[in-house]
């Protein structure tokens, strides 16, 4: 069973070294959040991501923990975070961590003490080969780095070794299955972590790489989803209010697994890399432009069965047991403003609101924040576009920093026409305020939120996408162009609309770049 508050939850994600910088350095930190958290609140959302905070050498971004217990000093305190945990309660709104469980910085005294030739009780805590020339059947490792004679796996970059779950078929002396003494040492490990954070405030996490734990699984991942279940059970029983968010998007296993929401993620080809990003720019891979037929493009050849026919296997399945989470965009990903326009962010942010599951919305997406062309930070790569400084008013760097230009973590966007937060409050039809409205209606209607029933009605190509959720009528029309549904929406309340939508004689006529909701 959920907790009930994520019922109405709408997170709101935060890479905090980019949202607010109160003592002039350069980078975000935790007393910028607390100030910002009525910002937070009047937009709608009541609950927030806050992406990896622990202390780090920041190889990437964070997501290389030095220290899981410490926060990392260029954002506070630990005591700093306790007050941010407090003051968000105070004001109704939980915080979830990113948790890292698959890995460590290679600075970790864990993997340190692991390194060492002789034995200790680290010493199995990370995957190692028999020696120092042998490798690893097909998975990444590095050698020569340590005293000890044998290779380390890698579960992502170089910086990251892999902390041992075990293998789930081990055939190698140096493998462990997973209900070997140390590997259960790992798990139980991770579950102190997750206690430590609970006990001081802390309302769950948003695991990284949540299907990445146990080597050599199988296709079902049931190795890793029994640790899973295990970290569940003790959650049941000693924290039952807390949430557990997977970076896994396979919500048929990860729901079961024991998470309670799974992020539908952008991945090519995928449902939902077909309504907003579903282009191929020159810089990716090399390859050359492809035309942007994403959904919410208003020239596109649109189809919304693309999103529908994965969609409605996952929600169909999973609708019981949990939620799939649908995103603006996130620290991994390049933002919706890239290739739409306000007006077709309008669009999308509509229908991700209305839709079920539990709703995140990423910093500075509701402005509509431009991704900028930047060199990698912090093993950002192409991502790091996505993670500049939040844009809040016109003032020195857009209000994000009282520092110097040239101590920012990431430039601010330098155009002229730089969207800000103290802009578009003074507009009524501003994107800002579109957001307000749409979580608002959300937030009113219990018919939008989490677990009211979805059913498409109108999916026919060169239609407008109709659904219902719960007694509530959905429509929304992204072409530049009026459509018709054959619908039977005659005396309906209009409860929130965009655009044109006129009811009558069994139609419903959506004017150009059009939604609405229906009671």
């Amino acid at each position: 069973m959920a907790p009930k508050w994520l019922k109405d939850a709408v997170f709101y994600e935060i890479y905090p070294q980019s949202f607010k910088d109160t003592n002039g350095d350069g980078i975000g930190d935790f007393n910028g959040i607390i100030e910002k958290l009525d910002y937070i609140k009047s937009l709608g959302c009541n609950a927030l991501w806050i992406n990896p905070c622990f202390d780090s050498p920041f190889k990437d971004a964070g997501y290389d923990v030095r220290d899981y217990k410490k926060v990392a000093p260029r954002y506070g305190t630990n005591n700093d975070l306790y007050r941010l945990f407090g003051e968000a309660h105070k004001k109704g709104i939980h915080v979830l961590l990113d948790l890292v469980p698959g890995h460590t910085s290679e600075e970790h005294e864990w993997f340190r003490q692991s390194q060492k030739a002789e034995k200790n009780e680290y010493t199995n805590r990370f995957i190692w080969t028999d020696f120092c020339f042998q490798g690893a059947k097909g998975l990444p490792y590095i050698g020569g780095e340590s005293e000890r004679s044998a290779t380390y796996i890698l579960n992502f970059f170089k910086c990251q070794p892999a902390l041992n779950y075990g293998f789930l078929h081990p055939d190698e002396p140096w493998q462990l299955g997973i209900d070997h003494p140390d590997t259960i040492a790992t798990r139980e490990a991770m579950k102190d972590v997750m206690r430590f954070w609970l006990d001081h405030g802390c309302d769950g996490f948003r695991v990284d790489m949540a299907a990445s734990l146990v080597k050599f699984d199988d296709e079902k991942k049931s190795g890793t989803s029994a640790i899973w279940k295990n970290v569940r059970e003790m959650l049941d029983a000693d924290y039952p209010e807390a949430a557990m968010v997977s970076e896994w998007s396979d919500p048929k296993l990860a729901l079961r697994a024991g998470y309670h929401m799974d992020f539908y993620l952008n991945h090519p080809g995928g449902g939902y890399n077909s309504l907003m990003r579903d282009y191929q720019p020159a810089w990716w891979a090399g390859e050359e432009d492809k035309k942007d037929n994403s959904y919410f493009k208003k020239d596109a050849d649109r189809d919304i069965s693309r999103f529908l026919g994965e969609y409605m296997d996952w929600y169909e399945d999973t609708k019981e047991i949990g939620y799939i989470s649908m995103l603006t965009c996130n620290h991994d990903t390049v933002r919706p403003r890239f290739n739409l326009e306000p007006d077709e962010l309008k669009l999308a942010y509509a229908f991700l609101f209305t839709m079920p599951g539990v709703p995140y919305l990423y910093y500075g997406d509701e402005i509509g924040m431009r991704y900028l062309d930047l060199p990698t930070k912090e093993g950002g790569y192409f991502r790091t576009g996505s993670r500049t400084p939040m844009q809040w008013d016109e003032s020195a760097n857009l209000g994000f920093s009282d520092g110097c230009a040239d101590s920012l973590y990431l430039p601010v966007d330098p155009a002229g026409d730089a969207p800000t937060v103290a802009g578009q409050e003074k507009d009524p039809y501003s994107l800002l305020n579109t957001v307000k409205a749409l979580l608002a209606l959300r937030h009113a209607q219990e018919d939008l939120q989490a677990d009211a029933p979805f059913v498409p009605v109108c999916t026919e190509k060169g239609k407008p996408f109709v659904y219902q959720r719960g007694a509530l009528l959905v429509a929304v029309n992204p072409a530049g162009t009026d459509v018709c549904a054959e619908v039977d929406a005659d005396g309906r309340e209009c409860l929130y609309k965009i655009g044109k939508a006129e009811a009558a004689d069994g139609k419903l006529v959506m004017g150009p770049q059009s939604f609405v909701v229906l009671k």
